[in-house]
């Protein structure tokens, strides 16, 4: 059985198209996937993202303890700030990949994907072994908005109580008050906007939705679903868990080699990925444009030479672009900007060309 959001009955409300995504039962678009990309590349959007997981990891050896499990330094963090992580297996495969908060040194919150809940906490606590860490799972007692948009910092500013621009991008206010409710406010963005996320109680969820809607009105916040933020994901080149990672792809495969940190001491996979970066990994990510008319999904074979050198990862029409586009994992060699190769769609090979990522990126960018 599907679950529900604290805000599924609101998205009704909102004329969401409802459908379920890891095990979750979400709005897909409200008023149409191209109207709400254009929204937030140009106002803002709204976003349930409550079916996040939220994992607390506190005591004396947090910190070595998420040394082990992560592969980002986490003792570079200061308190209050967040860092993105990929979380490996021994052999170099992705667990998950996550946003850590760091309260202080003893108490962190680890943010992580919908679909991984059970698994990822499963391996949380089967890695704590000899760790003084207490874990606990939030995510039943977790809700979260995410407001994304250049128009974002405004609208905020007229619900909160601290001043917005005083936040940095990757760095969260552990309790602030937004409408009149208490809630912890993230500045981070999965859509390569400007953005926040706003944690609360799931009983908080719809009332902080309404006034952040009703904050927005003026400045054209639209309700975003699942498939603008896929499609606003994918143009800012954002991994997507059991896409551009997974189990048996990565960090290093998946370009995401400056979140490995190798001088901190070991950790879980450590030998393989030291190993693929020292040797250059086999297969690479690498993004294209399709040079000829049609569309790259997800699992299309990726062909060259007269023979399949990899996969599509994510592909889709990138509305801010207007091109069809694509990231594929491929074989090393094929994924130098200017490459040729073809992706099968249907049966046929239609062209590509290997282009550089981001393939969008907005003015002004911090951090």
């Amino acid at each position: 059985m599907a679950e529900k959001t604290p805000l599924y009955e609101t998205h009704l409300k909102y004329g969401g198209k409802i459908m379920e995504f890891g095990g979750w039962l979400l709005p897909v678009q409200y008023g149409g996937i191209l109207a709400e990309h254009r929204a937030v590349r140009e106002q803002a959007g709204l976003c349930d993202v409550s079916h996040m997981g939220e994992v607390s990891v506190k005591g004396p050896d947090a910190l070595a303890y998420l040394q082990k499990v992560v592969t980002n330094d986490v003792a570079r963090m200061a308190d209050t700030q967040v860092q993105y992580s990929p979380m490996c297996y021994q052999d170099g495969g992705t667990v998950d990949d996550l946003l850590i908060y760091r309260y202080g040194p003893e108490d962190y919150l680890l943010v992580i994907n919908a679909a991984n809940i059970a698994k990822d906490w499963e391996w949380f606590q089967s890695n704590s072994a000899g760790f003084d860490v207490q874990l606990a799972n939030l995510s039943a007692e977790t809700a979260e908005l995410a407001l994304q948009g250049p128009a974002a910092p405004a609208i905020l500013a007229k619900l909160m109580d601290a001043p917005v621009a005083d936040l940095g991008y990757y760095w969260f206010l552990p309790a602030a008050e937004v409408a009149g409710r208490r809630v912890m406010v993230s500045r981070t963005g999965y859509t390569g906007e400007d953005g926040f996320e706003i944690y609360c109680r799931p009983e908080d969820a719809a009332s902080l939705w309404e006034a952040v809607m009703a904050a927005g009105a003026p400045y054209g916040l639209a309700p975003a679903g699942l498939g603008c933020r896929d499609t606003l994901r994918f143009e800012a080149c954002m991994p997507l868990y059991g896409h551009e990672l997974s189990a048996v792809i990565s960090p290093v495969e998946a370009g995401l080699t400056r979140f490995v940190n190798l001088d901190k001491g070991d950790f879980n996979g450590r030998a393989v990925l030291a190993a693929q970066q020292q040797a250059g990994p086999q297969r690479k990510l690498a993004g294209f444009a399709l040079t000829e008319r049609g569309v790259a999904r997800a699992e299309y074979p990726v062909v060259a030479d007269g023979r399949r050198i990899g996969t599509v990862t994510t592909g889709s029409y990138a509305p801010t672009l207007d091109k069809n586009l694509g990231m594929a994992l491929v074989e090393a060699g094929y994924a130098k900007p200017g490459a040729k190769f073809a992706v099968e769609i249907r049966g046929k090979n239609i062209a590509a060309e290997v282009i550089p990522r981001p393939f969008y990126k907005r003015e002004g960018k911090k951090g």
